[in-house]
């Protein structure tokens, strides 16, 4: 099925319900309050929203139209679930990977396989990666590429996967965020090599000023 572009809202929106079918079950399907607490959640969210009542239910009756979620009845009060893997035509474990990058944004296969433990444990990294290539080279009969690998950004060790269900994603933009979110441990990496550096100068200035029979600063000669 060839969907037209999401809205960033609407992505959110869709994402929520596949994340929580998957981790609090007991819950689901959620109502129109647990889908905007969702998607305001200050974790695991990428960008982070202020989702309102009102944009929620719009995206969701947006949704429901393309078929990709849908109203449960019965009750007093409505509640809602997605149609995700039925109306795209993709398996689980797809799903799983096209619903975190709908909610955190970007993401390198081995992020994705860590951050996919409470939906679906993949065995390791390479399944992860076969299933991404294969979102990637989804044929246009079925609605085309899904995901798309991102060059390698600045600072970055390995290259980070995006969705495209909210259409092209722009490399520039993308590539900026990754410079500016660079990692701690690319950063101490550098202050650790800086402070080897001027280690190894002083030691070579000491050096000098003993072999010219020098003083430290602040001694007497």
């Amino acid at each position: 099925m060839r969907l037209r572009p999401l809205a960033p809202i609407e992505a959110r929106v869709l994402g929520t319900l596949m994340e929580k079918a998957r981790t609090v079950p007991d819950s689901y399907p959620l109502t129109l309050n647990a889908v905007v607490a969702g998607c305001n959640q200050k974790t695991s969210r990428d960008p982070l929203m202020n989702v309102s009542d009102a944009q929620a239910q719009e995206a969701l009756d947006s949704l429901k139209a393309l078929t990709l979620v849908f109203e449960s009845s019965g009750g007093r009060v409505a509640r809602w679930e997605h149609n995700f893997q039925r109306a795209v035509g993709v398996p689980e474990q797809s799903a799983v990977l096209l619903g975190l990058l709908m909610l955190r944004g970007p993401q390198t296969a081995g992020e994705l396989r860590i951050n996919s433990e409470r939906w679906y444990r993949f065995a390791d990294i390479s399944s992860v990666e076969a299933f991404l290539e294969e979102l990637r080279d989804r044929p246009e009969e079925k609605g085309g590429p899904l995901v798309v690998l991102l060059p390698r950004a600045p600072g970055m060790r390995e290259q980070r996967w995006a969705h495209l269900l909210c259409g092209p994603v722009s490399v520039e933009h993308t590539s900026a965020a990754a410079e500016d979110d660079m990692p701690r441990e690319a950063l101490a990496r550098r202050v650790a090599a800086l402070e080897t550096e001027v280690a190894a100068l002083r030691s070579a200035l000491q050096d000098v000023r003993e072999q010219l029979g020098l003083s430290q600063p602040g001694q007497a000669a």
